[in-house]
C-alpha cells in the first residue's frame, strides 16, 4: 500500500483537467475529459471526483485507479459484452470506439443503502416503478439484485430516477434493446459479486453504461469502480448489519457521508472546500479497492500526471 507521505506529495500534482485540442472536440464530465474525433474518442480519467452532481476536486492517483480497474474488469467480462476500448495508452487514458450511447443509466443493487436507503426512509422511492415492501433495514440485502434506472444528466444536472415503464413509453430504449442490456448487466453484476466475494468484499451496487457501435451493445465508460460501484468489507458485514452499525466502505460513499455528516450538505449550495486529510483518505480507500480486487501492489509515481499523460500519448503518435 502506498504510504499517505506519498499520497500527499502528489496532492499537488493531480490532473484537474487536460487541453489537448488537437485531439478533437472536447466534451468534460464530471470525471472524464473525452476527446472526439471520426469514430474515435480519447477518454481521459482526471483525479476529479464528484458528488451530488457538484465536482469538489482532485484525489491524488484517482484517475489512474479507476483507468486500470476499468481495464482489468473490461478484461473479465470481455465473455459476458463486447466493450468500446481499442488503445490504453497512459495509466488514466483509454482510447475508444465512439458509441451512440444510452440515454439510462442502469443501475442495479443487491442490498438498500445510499441513496436509495434516504428516498426509502423519506417515503420517495416509488419513482422506479417498484413496490417496495416495508421494513427493510439500512444495509439489507435483496433476494435478487433490483434495477433502479436513472436518466443521464450533462454535467451541473441531475441523473433522475425512471421506472423501466417509463422508459418504454417514453422511446428512450427501444424494447428488445433494453432486454437486452438488462440482461447483461445482470451478467455483468453477477459476474462482478462473484470476483468480489473471492476477494473478501461485497460488490454491493453499481452503475454500467452502454451503447451501441455497428449495431451491437457495447459496455461503455468504466464498470466496477470505486466511483461507479459500491464496495463493503465482507468480514464483519452481518455482525455490523445486526448492530446498525456503518458498514466499512471502499468507495466514493466516504466522501458522500464526509459531506453530510461533517457539513450538512447534500447537493444544495455551494459544496464545502475538501481537506487535504479527506482528499488522501478518499486515495487510500481507492487503492485498498484496487489492491483488492487486482491483487496487484498499487504503484505509481509522484510527479505530473498533465506531463506523464503527453508524453505517452507522443510516443504512441496520438499527439505531436
Amino acid at each position: 500500500m502506498i504510504p499517505d507521505a506519498k499520497l500527499r506529495a502528489q496532492l499537488p500534482h493531480t490532473l484537474r483537467q487536460i487541453d489537448l485540442p488537437s485531439l478533437g472536440e472536447l466534451y468534460r464530465g464530471k470525471v472524464r475529459d473525452n476527446y472526439s474525433r471520426g469514430d474515435r474518442i480519447v477518454m481521459v480519467t482526471t483525479d476529479r471526483v464528484s458528488a451530488f452532481d457538484h465536482v469538489l476536486g482532485t484525489i491524488p492517483f484517482k484517475g489512474e485507479v479507476l483507468s486500470r480497474l476499468t481495464a482489468f474488469w473490461f478484461e473479465k467480462v470481455k465473455d459476458v459484452a463486447p466493450t468500446h476500448v481499442v488503445d490504453l495508452p497512459d495509466p488514466s487514458v483509454m482510447v475508444v470506439k465512439r458509441a451512440k450511447p444510452l440515454p439510462i443509466e442502469i443501475v442495479i443493487r443487491g442490498y438498500i443503502t445510499g441513496s436509495l436507503w434516504r428516498d426509502y426512509q423519506a417515503g420517495k422511492a416509488g419513482a422506479y416503478g417498484i413496490e417496495w415492501p416495508k421494513g427493510l433495514r439500512k444495509d439489507q440485502r435483496f433476494d435478487r439484485p433490483i434495477i433502479t434506472p436513472s436518466t443521464k444528466a450533462e454535467y451541473g444536472k441531475h441523473d433522475e430516477p425512471i421506472s423501466e415503464k417509463e422508459i418504454l413509453a417514453q422511446g428512450l430504449v427501444a424494447p428488445e434493446l433494453w432486454r437486452e442490456a438488462t440482461a447483461v448487466a445482470a451478467q455483468l453484476f453477477a459476474r462482478g459479486q462473484e470476483w468480489a466475494r473471492s476477494r473478501g468484499l461485497i460488490l454491493v451496487d453499481t452503475k454500467y453504461e452502454m451503447g451501441v457501435v455497428d449495431g451491437k451493445l457495447v459496455v461503455i465508460d468504466e464498470i466496477h469502480t470505486p466511483d461507479s460501484s459500491r464496495y463493503w468489507v465482507a468480514d464483519g458485514y452481518e455482525d455490523r448489519f445486526a448492530r446498525g452499525a456503518e458498514q466499512e466502505m471502499l468507495d466514493k460513499e466516504n466522501i458522500r457521508q464526509w459531506l453530510i455528516k461533517e457539513h450538512g450538505f447534500s447537493g444544495h449550495g455551494a459544496p464545502p472546500p475538501l481537506s487535504d486529510d479527506v482528499r488522501v483518505m478518499l486515495a487510500r480507500k481507492y487503492i485498498e479497492a484496487f489492491e483488492r480486487l487486482t491483487g496487484e501492489t498499487f504503484a505509481s509515481e509522484v510527479g505530473s500526471v498533465d506531463d506523464r499523460i503527453r508524453r505517452n500519448l507522443a510516443a504512441k503518435g496520438y499527439v505531436g
